[in-house]
């Protein structure tokens, strides 16, 4: 992901999170820290940008910041796609374990973070601008 990335960035992030959308400013920040700590990358379906997925890292671990795909397209493996190079990444950068928060009230996105193999950790109390718990999950990496 560029800086030039971002407008099509902001429109996938404020259609996907309405309630808790980021600020643009707050995505700027994210790509400000690549590749320092920050590893961000987006999904292009004919030359159109439809999804979109960011990591911190630092040290031996690592976090999902976000993960994105346009609603036309979920379902569609865009999304494992995503998290397959965030989690190869972490990696590279010699994580031993990557952690996310995901909503509570969303369990498509649970089932496929329990399929690469994250499990819940925990639960962070009306976390989300909302009200919605955050479930915190974590998943050991190999080697």
């Amino acid at each position: 992901m560029t800086e030039d990335d971002l407008p099509a960035v902001m429109a996938i992030e404020r259609t996907t999170f309405p309630l808790d959308a980021w600020s643009e400013g707050m995505m700027r920040g994210e790509l400000a820290d690549m590749p320092r700590t920050r590893h961000y990358v987006v999904a292009l379906v004919d030359d159109e940008i439809v999804g979109y997925a960011g990591l911190a890292a630092a040290a031996d671990q690592a976090d999902v910041q976000t993960i994105a795909v346009l609603e036309k397209h979920r379902g569609t493996g865009i999304g494992s796609a995503m998290l397959t190079a965030l989690l190869a990444e972490a990696g590279r950068r010699g994580a031993r374990e990557i952690f996310l928060e995901v909503r509570s009230d969303n369990p498509r996105a649970q089932t496929v973070y329990r399929h690469f193999g994250f499990e819940e950790i925990g639960i962070r109390r009306r976390y989300y601008d909302d009200g919605t718990d955050a479930i915190m999950m974590r998943r050991k990496l190999d080697g």
